[in-house]
């Protein structure tokens, strides 16, 4: 199971400081955590997130259940000793790639059929099921199926799925069997207010370890996404963690604190690596541009690690047009390191009681980079598709 405490909260008590207990060590909150799919941060050794203070990373159980098998998972002694990853892990339950992926998805009460998106097999996963896998696959923290809708619909289609998603959250939670996994419930709505606070209050009265938020970083605009937050968060249980699934562009986690959540995961940082998208104290970076063929300078002259304290932009604008793989890893570190410490920026700026002029100053230079990188932004945005993969 796990322990939260709230520590600190800031300016109207929404941005919160906390910790997060597992058996496998204790998370600072806020918190973001790497997405390895598959049971592997793409292109990353566990030491490399450890390194930058990483404890939580969240795998899929949809992806996992595919290959290699939740069977074969727990014959090899469960995700920890499978992956040989130390921390905690946290474990999607797949309804957002059931629904995403698939070929082939036909929804009724009683759960979820369709095809695989990787030989066109066919496959059921019920709420039950849905928790069999993911106590099979042994993470710390485990979610409750739900249905994801594709955006925009209508309010009786948002709503009949809002209905059946907390009805198979009900169903999760007498399905457990497991006591040393935290189980979350998940808030949906679409982009109606209404809904997400009728879900949300809803979904908490159920009693839940932990309450994410599910169905944004949809394609909406971000003061959708904001407004939602806004609608939801102040009915879910303060003194439970609040979990913002698949987000994760840097103005998200920043807005997503300031609204009083806790958790964050997103393939932005690993993604955004392998495209050549480089996050820096003042904005991106797109490594591939001309410009840099003869920059001296690392990426962000003022991060820390150990890829700006080494290679020029210039080497990692030629690694990525030559395609070579030591490229890929070093953009990915860069911006691992730049989540982390962005993370830790605002934790400390929460315990000093600054949140609100860290959140301003971070809006004020966030985007002061050469306009043709600015004009990279389509590229730069994660759809929830690419973004929970």
């Amino acid at each position: 199971m796990i322990e939260f405490v709230i520590h600190k909260t800031d300016g109207n008590g929404s941005a919160r400081l906390g910790t997060l207990t597992t058996a496998r060590g204790t998370i600072e909150t806020p918190a973001f955590m790497p997405v390895g799919s598959l049971g592997t941060v793409k292109g990353i050794e566990w030491d490399d997130l450890r390194s930058f203070g990483y404890g939580l990373i969240l795998n899929n159980a949809y992806h996992l259940y595919l290959r290699p098998g939740h069977e074969v998972v727990a014959a090899m002694g469960g995700l920890h000793k499978f992956t040989s990853w130390p921390g905690a892990i946290l474990t999607d339950s797949g309804g957002f790639q059931v629904f995403s992926l698939s070929k082939l998805c036909k929804v009724t009460d009683e759960g979820v059929t369709f095809q695989s998106h990787l030989d066109g097999s066919l496959h059921h996963i019920t709420p039950e099921r849905s928790i069999e896998i993911q106590e099979a696959l042994g993470a710390d923290i485990i979610m409750a199926f739900d249905e994801c809708v594709a955006l925009p619909s209508s309010r009786e289609r948002i709503e009949d799925a809002l209905n059946r998603t907390n009805r198979w959250a009900a169903r999760c939670q007498a399905a457990r069997r497991r006591t040393d996994q935290a189980l979350f419930g998940i808030v949906q709505g679409g982009h109606d207010p209404d809904l997400r606070a009728q879900a949300a209050s809803e979904i908490v009265a159920m009693g839940f370890d932990g309450y994410a938020i599910g169905g944004l970083s949809v394609g909406e605009e971000k003061s959708i996404m904001y407004g939602m937050l806004d609608a939801a968060v102040p009915h879910l249980a303060g003194d439970r963690p609040r979990y913002l699934m698949g987000v994760g562009m840097p103005e998200d986690l920043v807005e997503g604190v300031a609204r009083g959540v806790d958790m964050f995961d997103c393939v932005v940082p690993t993604r955004h690596g392998r495209t050549g998208s480089l996050f820096t104290s003042t904005g991106r970076v797109v490594i591939k541009h001309a410009r840099y063929a003869r920059d001296e300078q690392p990426i962000d002259p003022t991060c820390g690690c150990q890829v700006c304290a080494r290679y020029s932009r210039a080497y990692l604008h030629h690694l990525f047009l030559a395609k070579e793989m030591m490229g890929v890893r070093l953009n990915t570190l860069h911006n691992l390191h730049y989540f982390a410490e962005l993370m830790r920026g605002i934790r400390a700026a929460i315990a000093k009681g600054a949140f609100a002029d860290f959140r301003s100053a971070f809006h004020a230079r966030l985007y002061h980079t050469h306009a043709d990188d600015q004009d990279a932004s389509a590229l730069l945005q994660t759809r929830s598709e690419e973004a929970r993969l």
